[in-house]
């Protein structure tokens, strides 16, 4: 059966550089717009606020991850430098340096009800330019890590379903996602593939209350729902931008949130290199469109 066909979202928030890792929390859409080195926020009627600025002395750096703890207060990844930071109370405090745990950024991260964290660890060549093997990073509430997977192809999106006893990751370059159980302390096992992308490669992706997910295609410029097995339920297709992480959220939770840039040659080349930081250009949007399943907590 094909898929079907939504209609283009609604443009919530613009002026953005580069926006990625949404979250729901507390009836605002948390992201980080990296190349801005800002952490934001944006309710339903479009204010923003900027929650956290990363280029202090000592904490220069693009933010990416996200995720919240029990008691308020949240986790975010600095993606260059390698660390897991909280903030508390206006103030930003170190949980764990990963850097002998990834060769190259790290990134995406999902955190559980518990507070620990899983990150996405990236590899690297000598000369700093990517490759496709990573890990996941697992840090403990008591800011302990280790590495619960390996041999990862391009760790990006991912989340938890089933009470959080399935772990689903997005490995952009092995053009799949691929499930695992969460054990009792955290480790991730019996590793196995939700679905093959083909060449919609993933990046950032959202669970629905079904078990179905929702993935990001950047350079496949569409968004799609895709369930366990391989079959596409619905599109959004784009033209002049590119989808670039999703989340549900909303009142009833059936918000379908996406950031989104613009994936033309010029742009992608201003986020290589040193110089990826001192762009002016505002290229990334927050987009809304709502949905029929709603995410798993709505």
């Amino acid at each position: 059966m094909p898929a079907t066909i939504l209609p283009a979202p609604t443009v919530l928030l613009s002026g953005l550089n580069f926006p990625e890792c949404p979250r729901w929390h507390g009836g605002k859409l948390w992201f980080s717009d990296m190349h801005a080195h800002k952490i934001m926020t944006v309710d339903l009627q479009g204010k923003s606020d900027v929650v956290v600025t990363l280029n202090t002395k000592e904490y220069n750096d693009r933010p990416a991850g996200i995720g919240f703890l029990p008691d308020g207060s949240f986790l975010f990844v600095a993606m260059r430098t390698r660390k897991l930071l909280r903030y508390a109370n206006r103030t930003i405090t170190l949980v764990a340096d990963l850097g002998s745990f990834a060769a190259g950024m790290i990134n995406d991260m999902e955190v559980d009800s518990k507070g620990r964290a899983y990150i996405g660890g990236r590899g690297a060549k000598a000369d700093g330019t990517w490759i496709a093997w990573g890990s996941i990073i697992l840090v403990t509430t008591d800011g302990k890590a280790r590495v619960v997977a390996t041999d990862i192809h391009g760790p990006n999106g991912a989340g938890f379903t089933r009470g959080e006893k399935i772990f689903i990751l997005a490995e952009t370059h092995g053009n799949k996602i691929s499930a695992f159980d969460v054990e009792p302390d955290g480790s991730l096992t019996h590793r196995r593939v939700f679905a093959e992308t083909g060449p919609h490669k993933a990046d950032g992706i959202c669970i629905d209350a079904e078990g179905a997910v929702w993935v990001c295609s950047p350079l496949g410029k569409e968004a799609f729902r895709i369930k366990e097995g391989g079959e596409i339920t619905h599109r959004i297709v784009y033209t002049d931008r590119s989808p670039i992480a999703c989340i549900l959220g909303g009142p009833d939770g059936r918000t379908l949130f996406l950031t989104n840039s613009r994936f033309d040659l010029p742009n992608m080349s201003s986020l290589k290199g040193g110089d990826d930081d001192k762009r002016t250009t505002a290229v990334g949007w927050i987009e809304t469109i709502h949905v029929d399943v709603p995410g798993p907590h709505a």
